[in-house]
């Protein structure tokens, strides 16, 4: 393929913020967040000390998600992505990402955060694919687990392998990454020019 392709993380990289939370409190509500809090504290406050996000995770979607009607879900999903997109973008990334486009680089959004908002931030941004965590379906419902793994560390980095083999671009063309946490380490490792974002001012690579 030959073109450059440009991976960006979503929370606290391209977003100024964490995404999860407040989807999940404009989806269930702060009486249902406070409810899955302190439901099993104990088995909480373990995960909290082992930093186990994945555990963390997958409690809080099944709490906040399961039983929902995966429609009403994915509109105020659409609703959060703009709101994403009008107030919480970082504005050197966001500025690095256009520079990508305009280049004419492949740009991919790579990240935890819950494809029924992330799909349609892609779409605004005008992304070429989005790569993230999924909720499942049934029979037009949610049921509170994962589809597949959380889309974080070592399963970021399987995902832009398979995506790279369903569309045929090779190693050689995984140019630009963006990270900023230990949950990109592995994305960031694919990659011939990493970025954390945390250590440089994007502004400077923007002029």
């Amino acid at each position: 393929m030959n073109i450059p392709v440009a991976a960006f993380d979503v929370d606290n990289t391209l977003t100024v913020r964490d995404c999860v939370v407040p989807f999940m409190k404009s989806v269930g509500g702060i009486p249902t967040l406070s409810k899955v809090l302190l439901s099993d504290l104990g088995k909480t406050i373990q995960s909290v000390a082992r930093r186990d996000r994945d555990s963390l995770k997958m409690k809080f979607v099944d709490g906040v998600f399961a039983g929902k009607d995966a429609r009403e879900v994915e509109s105020l999903g659409v609703q959060f992505a703009s709101k994403v997109a009008d107030k919480w973008l970082r504005g050197d990334v966001a500025s690095r990402m256009r520079w990508h486009q305009e280049q004419g680089h492949v740009v991919i959004l790579v990240s935890a955060s819950l494809g029924v908002y992330l799909h349609p931030l892609g779409d605004l941004l005008e992304v070429d694919a989005v790569l993230c965590t999924e909720l499942e379906e049934k029979d037009g419902l949610l049921t509170g687990r994962l589809l597949g793994q959380n889309c974080r560390g070592k399963e970021k980095a399987s995902r832009v392998q398979k995506w790279c083999q369903d569309s045929g671009i090779s190693a050689e063309d995984l140019v630009y990454a963006y990270g900023d946490s230990s949950g990109d380490t592995e994305l960031l490792e694919l990659f011939a020019e990493p970025t954390w974002v945390n250590d440089i001012d994007l502004a400077v690579l923007v002029a």
